[in-house]
């Protein structure tokens, strides 16, 4: 027959492996569902990111306006080509949407004028704005300026 201490001490064994067993997978449960929270946040988080960057892009200009009056443009008459032809407007929509003509835009971008620092600092904002937003803009710069049927 069995040694009683050996026994007992099998016992205990298993006793004590079957506690160890439960108390371990309440902590994976537990770290499972901390997980799925840590998973969560990393989406939320990521949502609010892409928010906030859309928010920043689609900003008013006047807003704009009062955040980068500190900061100084250039002008570079093949850039201003480029934007509005990534806009796919004319120049006379360009110079709408600044408050001048068609063919000021087009002397800028041909280098035989330059614009005024004021011009420059609009021309720098409107490049910083999206696409959405200079076309909505640039509709209700045609709304405005439509005469009114009675």
């Amino acid at each position: 027959m069995a040694n009683i201490a050996s026994v007992l001490k099998a016992e205990i064994s298993r006793i004590a492996r079957k506690e160890a067993r439960a108390e371990v997978e309440s902590l994976k449960k537990a770290n499972a569902l901390h997980r799925s929270a840590i998973a969560g946040l990393r989406r939320e988080l990521a949502s609010l990111q892409k928010q906030l960057k859309q928010a920043q892009r689609e900003r008013t200009p006047r807003a704009a306006k009062e955040q980068t009056t500190d900061r100084q443009y250039r002008f570079s008459a093949t850039r201003l080509a480029a934007h509005r032809a990534k806009l796919g407007v004319s120049a006379a929509d360009y110079g709408r949407l600044i408050g001048m003509s068609g063919a000021t835009v087009y002397l800028w971008e041909q280098s035989k004028a330059r614009p005024r620092p004021e011009q420059v600092q609009q021309l720098g904002m409107l490049k910083e704005m999206s696409r959405k937003v200079i076309l909505e803009r640039l509709e209700q710069t045609k709304v405005a300026k439509a005469p009114k049927a009675e």
